[in-house]
């Protein structure tokens, strides 16, 4: 006769799949002020560089050499597309490490965590939603972004083609496929901070210092790629990826450093929130 098995006891109807549903989770960060805050940030980025262009001039006044700064002023396509360049360096990381880094501290900050692992909540689907909205809101900012600066772009320049530095144009339909397609990677970039600061936010109870933390050893990464004397080891650095979605706005775009990039991003990231769901299993909450 084989021995009892002993099985925990649960509620009627209790469902861990069902605990902490993402429309809960999204809800109560959608409500947050510094989402608002960041989405506030978002939106008046290309309201500021519009005023800028008006004060100063259009910024191809000021040199022979056309970049894709000079041509900013050409079209909306072109004003969105150098809101993108502009961002993508700094200003993206910060809301991808704000909401990736402040998702988990700030209930332990708070003295909830263990309150929602009582509930119960298990701690895998507690950090699966966490986790998933905290991305989709990161997504929600980069695409916010853009978006504003067609709308005052177009306002401002005009609906056009997007002039392309090097030479040619890209008609305005093709141009917005492709600054999608610059949106979807500049997204997969930031994978890796999403991810460092992920991993950070279960291992802190301050959520300033998983931000920080992520946001620091990002900007570590942009300083170890300027570093040419690194030479090939800098390919197997984020950083130097962070702008190869510029090759897609091209006559003929370029795939090769998007894949490699993409390729980069998500292997960090993926041994990052791996190293965050297998740290909080084993982690003892007492906050």
């Amino acid at each position: 006769m084989s021995a009892p098995t002993l099985e925990r006891p649960t509620a009627p109807g209790y469902r861990a799949g069902r605990t902490l549903p993402l429309r809960v989770e999204a809800a109560r960060q959608l409500k947050r002020r510094r989402t608002l805050v960041m989405g506030g940030i978002m939106a008046l980025l290309p309201v500021v560089l519009v005023i800028a262009f008006a004060v100063a001039g259009s910024p191809g006044e000021r040199n022979s050499e056309v970049t894709l700064m000079d041509t900013a002023t050409a079209s909306a396509a072109n004003f969105a597309a150098t809101c993108l360049f502009v961002s993508a360096g700094f200003l993206l990381v910060i809301p991808v490490a704000l909401f990736c880094g402040d998702t988990v501290a700030s209930e332990a900050s708070w003295s909830s965590l263990r309150y929602l692992l009582a509930a119960p909540v298990p701690r895998a689907r507690l950090l699966w939603s966490k986790l998933v909205v905290a991305l989709a809101l990161s997504a929600a900012a980069m695409v916010l972004l853009p978006l504003v600066a067609l709308a005052i772009g177009t306002v401002a320049y005009g609906w056009g083609p997007l002039e392309i530095p090097t030479g040619g144009e890209l008609p305005a339909g093709t141009a917005a496929q492709r600054l999608l397609i610059a949106v979807a990677y500049v997204f997969v970039s930031q994978l890796v901070t999403a991810g460092l600061a992920f991993w950070l936010s279960t291992k802190t109870d301050a959520p300033l210092g998983a931000v920080g933390g992520a946001v620091g050893l990002t900007i570590v990464g942009n300083v170890l790629d300027a570093v040419t004397a690194l030479g090939d080891w800098r390919d197997f650095l984020p950083a130097h990826w962070q702008f190869a979605w510029a090759d897609v706005i091209q006559p003929r775009p370029e795939w090769g450093g998007m894949i490699q990039g993409a390729a980069v991003s998500v292997t960090y990231a993926l041994v990052l929130f791996a190293l965050a769901f297998r740290g909080f299993a084993r982690k003892d909450v007492v906050s």
